[in-house]
């Protein structure tokens, strides 16, 4: 969504690191999360009366910055009567915290009041159905993160069951376009770095957000986003200091689909050279980067860089660049090669860049498909 007015967004941002529940629910990491998130979105031109903070910090952190509390009743009040008939375009909701996926299949986050007797929290997929409603007159464009637990509930033998969480819910309208990224995935736990005091998923997100195409305040193209995202947590699980697999949900009036968190199918990858060239240039973080893209495309010289075709999207760009090389320059596909791994020699993504190129350069006889 580009050319969005920033005086038409709002956000709902949680960042939860202490609850009533005691010590051992402590969890620092989100209020510093929020916190990093707001300060992008106030950067980006949102006025600061329309980001709603609510944190429960851990001490010793202080924000330094103006926020509200972040307890059950408070939080409820701004999703039903307040956030609801917001007047404006584009919503942001941010969630960091403890969560748990419950034996209905819904995610439930808890809020700072929860105690292990009465784990109040808010209902995620009532909350998604309401603001997919007539309830919420406006705010067409939605961006929903949630880095929280999905643990089985059953898996956690509370002693008590949950309490009702469910949020009123209007009649369902096709006003509303929800993109619906979730840390977890189904049944996993969160990770989080204790002593960097980041979640890990939110740490990889706010690091992407700001190199996106449209960039804050407008709402990724998930497209654009999710890749990367997968490609980052990948790393972190292949490190052994994550088991999550996130996942994002789509929800329009032209599309409902969930992207898989394992990504494409390898056969997708035999379609044509050309696709299995952008997949793995687009594996490399620093090219979903449109800065560290231009530092990578000015290695191959004026002479070349002067005649590519180029485009604000990472993969529109990088399709028409390798198909490009190929036809007219095919000698700089190996420059190019040489310029991205001089950045990022991770010998998997290195490996598969060059057979990649190699199948581009000199594709197999009779194959048919574009280019």
């Amino acid at each position: 969504m580009t050319g969005t007015d920033p005086t038409r967004v709002h956000a709902l941002i949680v960042g939860i690191e202490q609850y009533d529940a005691g010590s051992g629910w402590d969890l620092p990491g989100p209020a510093r999360d929020a916190v990093r998130l707001h300060g992008l979105l106030r950067d980006a031109g949102v006025p600061a009366e329309q980001l709603r903070l609510h944190l429960a910090p851990l001490p010793p952190y202080r924000p330094g910055i103006a926020h509200r509390p972040a307890d059950h009743a408070t939080l409820r009040r701004v999703l039903v009567r307040e956030l609801a008939l917001a007047q404006g375009d584009v919503l942001w909701v941010w969630w960091g915290g403890h969560g748990v996926l419950d034996r209905s299949g819904h995610v439930r986050l808890f809020c700072a009041d929860a105690t292990t007797a009465d784990k109040v929290g808010i209902d995620l997929d009532s909350a998604l159905d309401r603001y997919a409603s007539d309830a919420v007159p406006g705010l067409a464009e939605q961006f929903w993160v949630v880095d929280a637990c999905e643990t089985f509930e059953e898996a956690l033998a509370f002693r008590d069951p949950l309490p009702p969480a469910q949020l009123p819910v209007g009649r369902r309208t096709l006003a509303h376009r929800q993109t619906v990224l979730r840390a977890a995935g189904r049944g996993r736990a969160a990770a989080n770095d204790p002593v960097r005091a980041t979640g890990l998923f939110s740490d990889v997100l706010l690091g992407l957000l700001p190199g996106l195409t449209p960039a804050p305040p407008a709402p990724p193209d998930p497209e654009e986003l999710f890749p990367a995202v997968r490609e980052r947590l990948g790393a972190l699980r292949e490190e052994g200091r994550t088991l999550q697999h996130p996942e994002i949900r789509l929800r329009s009036p032209e599309r409902t689909e969930i992207l898989s968190p394992a990504g494409p199918p390898a056969a997708r990858r035999d379609v044509s050279p050309l696709v299995r060239a952008v997949d793995a240039l687009l594996a490399y973080s620093l090219m979903n980067d449109p800065v560290e893209r231009q530092l990578v495309v000015a290695q191959l010289g004026p002479d070349v860089t002067g005649t590519l075709p180029r485009h604000p999207k990472a993969r529109t760009e990088a399709a028409g660049i390798l198909n490009h090389l190929r036809r007219y320059r095919p000698a700089a596909l190996w420059e190019l090669y040489d310029a991205v791994v001089a950045l990022d020699d991770d010998s998997r993504r290195r490996h598969e860049l060059a057979e990649a190129l190699t199948e581009l350069e000199t594709p197999k006889e009779g194959r048919r498909g574009p280019g």
